[in-house]
């Protein structure tokens, strides 16, 4: 049975396991900062995933399964993703940066054919390595193990994954805080970084200490504009959800009890779908 997002939040292992897929994902981040630039904030993250979909869901013998520019655009319009025009930016930013690609040389505007670049492909199945190790050290199983026996289950699995985070509401409604930063560029790495340098020890206290001091570093590692990274803060602050343990910029962060149940409230949920999605691969697979 495939772990539920509640059974996941409340589990024991769950922070140290999180916190552990957050530094996969920060690793991914300096290796490919361009790519992981796709997942930098919920709507991208959920645009990435629709095209992923849309590339695993094509048969190559039926010309109607394409992926193209108006299918993609009728699709996250469908699932309320993104307006028109931020989709067709958001195709001609992957094309531009060879995420994806077209099929051939010529085309027909909207109606040319295009697909995910192979690099693109192996960077997504480093996601899934991360997130099925996460939910093997919280229940002990065998997800990883399975998949990397069968990887040719991926065309099936993601968009199972897709279809789950497009209809799960503690993927797409996220708290306040939280909410705040998903907006930001790469805000979810933001909150990774600042999660995953909690001392699991400290979980308990309504104020927990992270591993952040300078905001200026922290702006620059992650290519970021100093003042709209401060001004995200700022804003977290006004919320009550981050601080500083002494002086501003000399001191430890931290990040309110409210705010860490949020992120990983949504990581648990995160979780649960892609939990559910590999049970009903697996299942699909046994029963051929």
């Amino acid at each position: 049975m495939p772990l539920s997002a509640a059974e996941i939040a409340r589990h024991p292992a769950a922070l140290r396991s999180v916190q552990e897929q957050s530094r996969a994902l920060i690793r991914v981040y300096e290796t490919t900062p361009r790519l992981a630039a796709v997942f930098a904030t919920q709507q991208r993250w959920l645009l990435g995933h629709v095209g992923l979909a849309l590339h695993f869901r094509r048969d190559p013998n039926d010309r109607r399964t394409e992926m193209t520019m108006a299918r993609f655009i009728e699709a996250v319009r469908r699932n309320s993703v993104a307006s028109r025009n931020t989709a067709e930016a958001f195709v001609k930013e992957m094309l531009h940066y060879n995420i994806a690609e077209y099929i051939s040389a010529g085309g027909d505007g909207r109606a040319h054919p295009m697909q995910v670049t192979a690099a693109t492909i192996e960077t997504f199945t480093n996601w899934i390595y991360a997130h099925l190790r996460t939910l093997d050290r919280i229940d002990g199983g065998t997800r990883l193990a399975a998949f990397l026996d069968q990887p040719e289950m991926l065309p099936t699995l993601q968009p199972l994954i897709a279809d789950g985070l497009l209809a799960s509401d503690g993927v797409r409604e996220p708290g306040p805080t939280f909410s705040l930063f998903i907006w930001l560029n790469n805000g979810g790495i933001v909150m990774d970084w600042l999660m995953s340098g909690i001392d699991p020890e400290d979980a308990y206290l309504d104020r927990i200490p992270t591993g952040v001091i300078s905001v200026s570093e922290f702006a620059h590692w992650l290519k970021l504009s100093r003042t709209h990274l401060a001004r995200k803060l700022h804003d977290a602050e006004a919320l009550g959800s981050i601080g500083w343990v002494g002086q501003r910029g000399h001191s430890v962060m931290w990040v309110s009890r409210a705010f860490f149940d949020e992120y990983m409230a949504v990581q648990a949920a995160k979780l649960a779908v892609v939990d559910q999605a590999f049970e009903t691969c697996i299942s699909a697979r046994q029963g051929r």
